[in-house]
C-alpha cells in the first residue's frame, strides 16, 4: 500500500499526488536524486496548521492560559510528532537517501516529526482542514480527552511544594491509601500529607497521576 491508498482508506481523496509524496521526501533523498522537491517548505505550512488545530481543540477545556500553552507545547513537540508518525505507521512511506536509511533515519524523531508536519501541510494545501482534522482526531483526541494524564503539564506537586515552603521549610509526603482494580486497569488512591495532616486526596490510573491529583486537591484547598 502506498500513502495515497493509505489516505483513501481513511476517506481522504487526494487531488495532487505529487504534493503528498513531497511531504514524505527527505532532503537526503532529494539530494541524491538531484531534486528540489523535499518536504522542508511543507513543514512551514504544517507547523501553522498544527498550531491552529491544537489551539482550537484545547480552548474548550477551560484551562488557564499557562496550562493551555504547556498542553499545546507537549502535543506539538518533536517527540510527540514522531510518536504520532509511528502510531500511524507513516515511517513506512518516507523517502530517504541511502546514507540516511543506513543510519536509521526511518526511526529518528527529528525526521519523523518534520515529516508529520509536512504531511499536515500537504493535506491542508490539497484538500483543506477537513483532511487534517481526519488525521489529528485519530492521534490527538485521546490525549485531549485525558490531559490530566500528562502529569508534567500540570505539575501540582511542584506548585504545592513551593506553596508550603513559602513561609517555612515544610515538606509534602504522598501516602498510598489503596490500589484496586485489575492489572490492566488499576485505580490508585493517594493522600497528600503536610506535617501529619491530610491536605488532599487524589485518584488515578497510576501512582504518579494519583499523586498529581492529590497535590492539586491540596493546593486548591490551601491556596484559597
Amino acid at each position: 500500500m502506498n500513502i495515497i491508498e493509505w489516505l483513501k482508506n481513511r476517506g481522504i481523496e487526494v487531488k495532487d499526488n505529487k504534493l503528498i509524496y513531497q511531504a514524505f521526501t527527505h532532503s537526503s533523498y532529494a539530494n541524491e536524486h538531484h531534486s528540489k522537491g523535499d518536504n522542508e517548505r511543507l513543514e512551514f505550512m504544517g507547523d501553522a496548521v498544527l498550531q491552529l488545530w491544537s489551539s482550537n481543540a484545547i480552548f474548550p477545556l477551560k484551562l488557564s492560559e499557562g496550562e493551555m500553552t504547556r498542553l499545546r507545547a507537549s502535543l506539538v513537540c518533536e517527540k510527540a510528532l514522531a510518536d504520532y508518525s509511528r502510531e500511524l505507521n507513516l515511517q513506512e512511506y518516507i523517502r530517504l537517501g541511502i546514507g540516511e536509511e543506513k543510519t536509521g533515519g526511518r526511526n529518528k524523531d527529528a525526521i519523523l516529526a518534520d515529516m508529520f508536519e509536512a504531511f499536515l501541510g500537504a493535506l491542508y494545501l490539497d484538500s483543506g482542514m477537513s483532511s487534517v482534522d481526519n488525521i489529528l482526531k485519530e492521534v490527538l483526541l485521546p490525549k485531549l480527552e485525558h490531559p490530566e494524564s500528562i502529569t508534567y503539564l500540570f505539575d501540582y506537586k511542584t506548585k504545592l511544594q513551593e506553596y508550603v515552603q513559602a513561609d517555612k521549610s515544610r515538606t509534602v509526603k504522598y501516602v498510598l491509601v489503596s490500589e484496586k482494580g485489575p492489572a490492566n486497569s488499576p485505580e490508585f488512591t493517594v493522600n497528600a500529607v503536610v506535617e501529619g495532616l491530610i491536605m488532599g486526596s487524589g485518584v488515578g490510573s497510576s501512582k504518579k497521576i494519583a499523586e498529581q491529583n492529590a497535590a492539586k486537591d491540596a493546593f486548591n484547598k490551601m491556596a484559597k
